[in-house]
């Protein structure tokens, strides 16, 4: 079953031989003597690809949640030893992941001598089960789903711009000022715009902004060199402010607050390696981020 598990979640056989470390040849030895043994055909082959069939993936769904279930079990007995140990998989968005998750996977690794990490910074939403994956780290409301998740925290934001930047333009006093400056805006997808709060009062702002980026980082370091106006989560523009690189504007307005879940498949027993990480996770948001809120 694992062997066939790996072959449709990797895609080949042989990126399954090295997920599973063994060679090729035994990984299709062992799926082609399971066909034989169901007497049906789980896998299209040809030699540049390999496809699931009908009958394979309703056997894929069905391994998956007997493989789980037995990963629980073991799990439930490993949970007596309270130790972390093996492989744990971690997925996160690219910008959280390198300037945060990168540091608690370090730290969880100094803590615990027998696991070992593997890593998926994507913006992409991984399915954590066919993927097989241990945890993700989320930003933002959670879709519904099987899942289970545990809160660790919420990013609040700031308005920021250069003291270069803020030299030599009009003053800022209310949000309708920002109608006279150049703005720097993280687009991920659709029309830019920001939704700014300040108590009660809700500020859309949707003028054409000077700059539109998808990643946070680069409208952070266009702030930086003195472009315009930008919204951060504060706990990536504190440092730049801490060292007066970054000045805070209309410090009553913002946006909303936004949560950030570890989330990680709904089993009774948690394994004691996904435990003790999401335990770190959120030792380490109180320490890292919820003191810079």
């Amino acid at each position: 079953m694992r062997a066939f598990i790996a072959v449709v979640t990797e895609g080949s056989f042989t990126a399954a031989a090295e997920r599973l470390d063994t060679d090729k040849a035994r990984v299709s030895r062992t799926v082609r003597r399971m066909e034989e043994k169901l007497g049906a055909r789980l896998l299209n082959r040809s030699t540049r690809h390999v496809s699931v069939t009908d009958v394979g993936r309703d056997y894929f769904e069905r391994a998956s949640s007997i493989l789980a279930a037995a990963e629980a079990a073991e799990a439930a007995v490993a949970q007596k030893a309270q130790e972390p140990q093996g492989r744990l998989k971690v997925t996160a968005g690219v910008e959280f992941g390198t300037t945060q998750v990168d540091a608690w996977i370090a730290d969880f690794l100094r803590r615990w001598s027998k696991v070992s990490v593997e890593t998926e910074y994507t913006n992409r939403i991984i399915d954590l089960v066919h993927e097989s994956f241990d945890v993700a780290i989320r930003i933002g409301t959670l879709q519904d789903s099987g899942l289970s998740a545990r809160k660790l925290g919420e990013l609040s934001y700031g308005l920021y711009a250069s003291s270069e930047y803020l030299r030599n333009r009009p003053d800022l006093r209310d949000v309708e000022d920002l109608a006279d400056h150049d703005l720097i805006m993280h687009v991920p997808r659709g029309r830019p715009s920001w939704s700014l709060v300040n108590g009660d009062q809700i500020e859309k702002i949707t003028r054409t902004p000077r700059c539109v980026v998808n990643n946070t980082i680069t409208a952070r370091n266009l702030a930086l060199s003195g472009l315009g106006i930008v919204q951060l989560p504060r706990y990536l523009a504190g440092p730049h402010v801490a060292k007066g690189a970054l000045t805070v504007v209309l410090p009553s307005w913002a946006r909303s607050t936004v949560p950030v879940h570890a989330v990680f498949a709904s089993t009774r027993y948690m394994d004691p390696k996904v435990r003790g990480f999401i335990d770190l996770c959120r030792e380490r948001f109180r320490a890292d981020i919820s003191l810079t809120n």
